[in-house]
C-alpha cells in the first residue's frame, strides 16, 4: 500500500466537474484508490472510482486529503490521482 497527503486548491473544491477529473484520473489502474479527509471532527473514506462518494464528502479548498492506494498499480494510481489534484482537476488556478 502506498499514500500521500495533498491539498485541495480549488476554489470549489471537490464538486461534480472536478470529482469526475479525479475519478478518471484512476480509472484504468488495478488498484483500490481511496481518500480519507476530516470534516467536523469526523473521519471517513472515499472510493475514487465512486463520483457521488467524492462529491458527498464535502471536500473543500485548502483541506488536505489523504490518498491511498493498493493493488497491483498501486504505484501508478498514486502518481496519478496525486498529479491530478496538483494540476487543478481540470480548472484553470491562479497562482
Amino acid at each position: 500500500m502506498v499514500s500521500q497527503k495533498v491539498k485541495i486548491l480549488n476554489p470549489s473544491g471537490l464538486h461534480l466537474k472536478t470529482a469526475t477529473v479525479l475519478s478518471n484520473s484512476i480509472l484504468k489502474y488495478d488498484a483500490l484508490v481511496q481518500f480519507q479527509y476530516e470534516k467536523n471532527n469526523v473521519k471517513g473514506t472515499v472510493n475514487l472510482k465512486s463520483l457521488l462518494s467524492i462529491v458527498a464528502a464535502g471536500v473543500r479548498q485548502g483541506q488536505e486529503i489523504e490518498i491511498t492506494c493498493e493493488g497491483k498499480d498501486e504505484k501508478e494510481a498514486l502518481r496519478a490521482a496525486v498529479q491530478a489534484v496538483e494540476s487543478g482537476l481540470g480548472e484553470n488556478l491562479k497562482k
